[in-house]
């Protein structure tokens, strides 16, 4: 009685299984026709020698996302439409069909080229807006070099002082502060490297540098810490003749952190740190005694 109820469900589920390939086989075939079919009414409307019927084509593409269809007749249309009315539209929408395919660099280079040629378009801000936020797109992973990171705060920054009024100024805002975080980041890591690395005098500096860099961060006393614990690591490492110097660095760094973070959390280990500092100090200035009156 069991064997009849097995059969029928792997039949069912055999048929199931050849229903889903079908419909996947079908949907793969429309693709492909819709493609075909696309193409061929696009190489139709290239082949056209009407400019306007091109035109007309290339702005429904252009509305229709079919940003590279666009851009072709786009391309094409550009010496023809140059000095007409109807070029400043076309050069407009050229430029997002770079930007909207994801060619960063290039759509940067056609805004910036935009407001050359048309500086009292009524979509100049916008097109200004773009033009930063095309570099902001441009910025790379935080491993690599951060020059585009560091161009879009300088000109997002600008954008702001340039349109006070600007309804883009707070994500402007936002964009800047994302960069900074992203430089702050970046700068973070080479310091941790260093102290990782046990060039603890460079990590000493980099530390120091980040604060200065970035005095607002909310990580500054945690950063200090690190330039404390950096110079006590270097001054143990150092030759004898060198260390009361550099313990008296470390002394110093300390005092620096009590004054500016009275409250931070990490200010009970920075204490310890100087409080070793002191005492190997001391040590060492017994030894040089000591050896002095054996002498």
């Amino acid at each position: 009685m069991v064997l009849p109820a097995v059969l029928f469900f792997e039949g069912k589920t055999l048929h199931l299984q050849l229903l889903m390939r079908f419909r996947s086989l079908w949907f793969f075939a429309v693709a492909i026709t819709v493609s075909l079919t696309a193409c061929n009414g696009f190489s139709k409307v290239m082949k056209s020698q009407d400019y306007d019927y091109k035109l007309g084509k290339a702005d429904e593409y252009f509305g229709r996302k079919k940003y590279k269809f666009a851009q072709q007749l786009f391309e094409e249309l550009f010496p023809v439409y140059k000095g007409t009315q109807r070029f400043e539209d076309l050069y407009y929408k050229y430029a997002y069909c770079f930007y909207n395919q994801g060619f960063y660099a290039e759509a940067e280079n056609l805004f910036k080229g935009y407001l050359e040629v048309f500086p009292n378009s009524p979509r100049s801000e916008e097109v200004e807006y773009m033009r930063c936020y095309c570099f902001y797109k441009l910025s790379p992973k935080i491993e690599l070099e951060q020059v585009n990171t560091t161009k879009v705060i300088g000109m997002m920054q600008t954008f702001i002082n340039t349109h006070p009024g600007s309804a883009r100024n707070e994500q402007a805002a936002q964009i800047i502060e994302q960069s900074r975080e992203k430089l702050e980041q970046k700068a973070y890591r080479s310091a941790k490297l260093y102290f990782e690395m046990g060039r603890f005098r460079a990590a000493g500096l980099a530390f120091n540098n980040l604060l200065n860099d970035f005095p607002e961060t909310v990580h500054a006393d945690e950063y200090k810490l690190m330039v404390v614990k950096s110079y006590y690591k270097f001054a143990t490492m150092s030759v004898q003749d060198k260390q009361v110097e550099r313990y008296q660095k470390v002394i110093e760094e300390y005092q620096d952190f009590a004054d500016r973070y009275p409250e931070s959390k990490w200010l009970g280990e920075a204490n310890n740190i100087s409080i070793q500092s002191q005492n190997q100090i001391k040590l060492i200035q017994n030894e040089q005694v000591s050896s002095s009156v054996k002498r």
